[in-house]
């Protein structure tokens, strides 16, 4: 499903009233419905439940209205409260306004947040129809007091496009943001609908086209995605390890011991072949009785533990051998070590994965990826990507499909950009969101898993870019599963590692309902 910013969104309803003539008024009602709907799936009996519908002077105030009188046309008490002056209305939120007004319905104007006490203790829900996707400022005054009464209430709310005070194109909290139940959107899903925290905000979220031909909502003009990647092709019953790839990781050093190990056996976990392990030899020697499964190439040591530069001709040459190469779990910050990731990650002849300390390597370097010309996947969180764009955290995390954008335009690389819903940005400029995933895998070494699981898709989907989609989209899923086990307090990397094979087997047996369903976090109404 393609999801808009605000700007692509209104450009969208500008088309629909100009070139298709669908009125205004039409979009208002459908999208006023479309919340009744969803309201319907929570209080399917509505006569003589009490909603307190809360209404901004824009046309989010106007769905509200459009919402208002559907609850009371079919027995609910309603009570509306205007965050404004209503003369303020214009189009079709001014007819629906007059609409309302010639009904036996209570409308007033609100004044101060005390007015609505009694009311909002009393009802049975609110709809929150205050402020809608293009808010721009932090919400401050009567608004903030409104939201911040409807949070302390506890009553189950139902927001209008999007919970007021969350931004439309980021997602982040404008201050102070409703928390809502469910939240219905209208035309697309906006970014902030899908972002943490405005996903976080939103509760089930519910979309309707209300009423738009699928020219305007399929448009190639957005470039920003989300759903379900395509099935994993099955496993040949007469194949052989190495139909399932070769993959080299160069990972580890004396202090880390666990991101060598997680990386370089996710792979396998999640289906691939051969799994080769280059890393110093006290690592090696380390890892040689618990991991089992994996080829060892013991590499030269610095004093410190690192991999030595001595091994940049090696690896040079074992590097063509392989079918991807996977460089920086672990690597460390050792002056040699990052100085043979930079020499080595212009060279590699095949597709390669930076991670970590090799991400680090790099963004003092940038212009290497730039002259690669086999294919780069970088898997940076908000600090490395911080380091590969100069930018601070703080901008990325506000802005984040935007800067991820405009870094994998401008490296040519695919970006994974690690987070709640992480992101993947392509070299075209198109951004996919994920939708699996959880906090518990907010912990040491759940990346290392991420690395390993992309690889192994590198090696059983055609399309690098949707392997990647694939490998992110398994390992939230391994996290999801894991979860269910072990809860999200306290889920270790090797949780979530056991639970890759599990997670594979899960989206082969359930990858029609998951791509349905939106892996049950969207409904198309």
């Amino acid at each position: 499903m393609k999801v808009s910013n605000v700007t692509q969104m209104r450009r969208m309803d500008r088309q629909a009233i100009e070139r298709y003539g669908i009125f205004e008024d039409l979009l208002m009602e459908n999208a006023g419905h479309a919340v009744y709907f969803m309201i319907l799936e929570k209080f399917p009996f509505l006569r003589g439940k009490r909603f307190t519908v809360f209404c901004g002077l824009g046309n989010n105030g106007g769905d509200g209205l459009v919402v208002a009188r559907k609850l009371h046309s079919n027995g609910a008490k309603v009570q509306v409260f205007l965050l404004g002056d209503p003369e303020r209305y214009k189009g079709s939120a001014k007819k629906n306004y007059e609409i309302v007004k010639g009904l036996s319905l209570p409308m007033k104007r609100l004044e101060k947040t005390s007015q609505a006490a009694y009311t909002l203790a009393h009802c049975d829900a609110v709809v929150d129809a205050m402020l809608g996707t293009g808010l721009s400022r932090p919400v401050e005054g009567l608004y903030r007091e409104v939201v911040e009464a409807v949070n302390r209430a506890g009553k189950t709310v139902f927001s209008v496009d999007i919970p007021s005070g969350i931004n439309g194109n980021t997602g982040e909290v404008m201050g102070a943001a409703i928390r809502a139940d469910a939240t219905a959107t209208f035309g697309l899903p906006k970014i902030g609908n899908l972002l943490y925290p405005g996903f976080g905000h939103g509760g089930r979220l519910y979309v309707t086209h209300i009423s738009f031909p699928p020219t305007i909502y399929e448009s190639d003009a957005v470039q920003v995605t989300t759903g379900v990647p395509s099935p994993i092709p099955p496993r040949n019953p007469d194949s052989h390890k190495g139909d399932y790839g070769k993959v080299l990781f160069i990972a580890g050093a004396q202090s880390y011991l666990g991101a060598p190990q997680f990386s370089a056996l996710s792979f396998l976990k999640a289906g691939g072949g051969l799994s080769y392990l280059a890393t110093p030899k006290g690592v090696a020697t380390h890892l040689g009785s618990r991991s089992r499964e994996l080829v060892l190439y013991p590499l030269w040591e610095t004093d410190t533990g690192s991999v030595s530069l001595k091994n940049l001709e090696g690896l040079q040459g074992f590097c063509p051998r392989m079918d991807m190469v996977v460089m920086g779990p672990g690597l460390s910050l050792d002056e040699q070590t990052q100085d043979l990731v930079r020499a080595l990650a212009e060279e590699v002849p095949v597709p390669l994965l930076l991670d970590g300390d090799g991400i680090t390597a790099v963004a003092k370097e940038p212009g290497i990826l730039k002259r690669r010309k086999a294919p780069t996947i970088l898997t940076p969180h908000p600090g490395e990507m911080a380091r590969l764009t100069g930018k601070r955290i703080s901008e990325i995390k506000e802005n984040r499909v935007e800067v991820l954008r405009e870094t994998a335009r401008g490296l040519g690389t695919v970006i994974v950009l690690k987070g709640g819903h992480s992101l993947v940005g392509m070299p075209d400029g198109r951004v996919w969101i994920n939708l699996t995933g959880n906090p518990g895998m907010a912990t040491a070494g759940s990346g290392d898993v991420l690395t390993g699981t992309i690889a192994a898709m590198a090696c059983r989907v055609q399309s690098l870019e949707e392997a990647v989609e694939t490998g992110v989209f398994l390992h939230g899923l391994a996290g999801d599963l894991a979860a269910e086990v072990v809860g999200e307090d306290g889920m270790t990397a090797d949780d979530i590692l056991e639970m890759v094979p599990a997670a594979v087997r899960t989206y082969r047996e359930h990858h029609g309902e998951y791509e349905r369903t939106f892996y049950g976090k969207i409904r198309v109404v």
